[in-house]
């Protein structure tokens, strides 16, 4: 199989959702042309609306809105926008069971705190949350399917029970990666639930009665229903459409500018270019890895691809930056995903490698090898 890349940046057309156009191009890179068009003075406008609609619904607790928090540079930069925009957020942070949490994780979500904002921790029965990644890691390929259902499932639990009528999102995804291209652009996020990998927020694969998962142990995992959202007038807002260096590059920066800790790990220890991107566990890394089994790209491409419509880097740099990191995921990542779910080693190469797209690889004499290169 050859698979075809975008023709201005390396988006490959193995990616689930995307299109390119009559020219090659693919949605991702289209999207980002139109930005260099758009009136800013005007989002800015729409944004104070909102922030003016918020302030009319402030809570007797005085918040009027919520922003989950990872402690990341997406989310810290959201709070701060919030705040000078002179909102008085609540956080909401699905933290992982103590033994996925990493160190960096934990720190930023102290930082966040020394920065001046209230946070709300969602802590899931980390018995039933375990068993769910495993669950998704065997049956998906994807021990995420779970754990994102949970994390944004808690902001509009959270607005339902405390009254909060306004949650701010960053970014829509699905336009900037392209799993979704035809979503609509705006600010309105009440669909997001049903782009990416959330599936809708569909929860009847959890059920296993034989493992002790009852839909009754789900509540954390039950996103709401649109129409319960709108009978409790809550609003879902990207807020990064009106901001316009809302990006990685930038939320790194300024991220960091204000405590945020990174990782100090070579470039292939991760996969990735960047030291700042989802810091609060390790285990994405193999998510990262296995998406490179299926599709035949990784953290590194998606990174490229951006910097690439920023004007930041070249095809041709570009290309052997993915050929050096794409797919690669320390062993030590490996083991303490082992040790968190209580397999080894063999089971968990049986259970990935089975989500090699066979495409894209061959075994030869118990090795795999990849049939595609990155092309220009």
């Amino acid at each position: 199989m050859e698979i075809k890349y975008c023709k201005e940046c390396l988006q490959p057309n193995t990616r689930p959702g995307i299109k390119f156009d009559s020219k090659g191009v693919c949605g991702p890179c289209n999207y980002h042309k139109t930005l260099k068009n758009t009136n800013w003075n005007q989002r800015r406008r729409q944004l104070d609306r909102h922030v003016e609609w918020c302030k009319d619904r402030t809570t007797d607790m005085g918040y009027d809105c919520i922003i989950s928090v990872s402690g990341g540079k997406d989310s810290t930069r959201q709070a701060m926008i919030a705040k000078k925009l002179g909102l008085n957020p609540l956080l909401v942070s699905t933290v992982h069971p103590p033994e996925m949490q990493n160190d960096i994780g934990v720190s930023n979500l102290d930082n966040l705190m020394k920065l001046g904002f209230d946070i709300v921790t969602v802590e899931p029965d980390p018995i039933v949350f375990k068993k769910l990644m495993k669950k998704a890691f065997i049956e998906y390929g994807n021990y995420g399917k779970s754990t994102e259902l949970a994390l944004y499932a808690s902001a509009p639990r959270l607005a339902l029970a405390y009254g909060i009528k306004m949650i701010f999102l960053g970014e829509n995804n699905s336009l900037t990666y392209g799993e979704e291209i035809e979503c609509k652009d705006g600010g309105d996020a009440t669909n997001m639930i049903d782009y990416n990998t959330l599936g809708g927020g569909e929860i009847d694969w959890m059920i296993d009665e034989d493992d002790e998962i009852l839909y009754e142990n789900l509540f954390p995992y039950r996103y709401p229903s649109k129409k319960i959202l709108k009978e409790n007038e809550i609003k879902i807002v990207y807020l990064g459409y009106y901001i316009e260096d809302f990006n990685n590059v930038t939320n790194g920066r300024i991220a960091i500018e204000n405590g945020l800790s990174v990782r100090d790990v070579p470039q292939e220890y991760t996969g990735s270019i960047n030291n700042f991107d989802a810091l609060d566990e390790d285990f994405v890394h193999i998510n990262q890895m296995i998406k490179y089994f299926k599709f035949g790209f990784g953290k590194a491409t998606d990174e490229v691809c951006e910097l690439i419509r920023m004007n930041k880097m070249t095809r041709n740099e570009g290309i052997k930056i993915i050929e050096r990191l794409d797919g690669k995921c320390h062993e030590k990542y490996i083991d303490l995903f082992c040790k968190y779910l209580d397999i080894d080693a063999n089971e968990f190469w049986r259970i990935a490698n089975s989500f090699r797209n066979p495409d894209l690889w061959n075994e030869v004499n118990g090795k795999w090898i990849k049939k595609f290169k990155v092309r220009g």
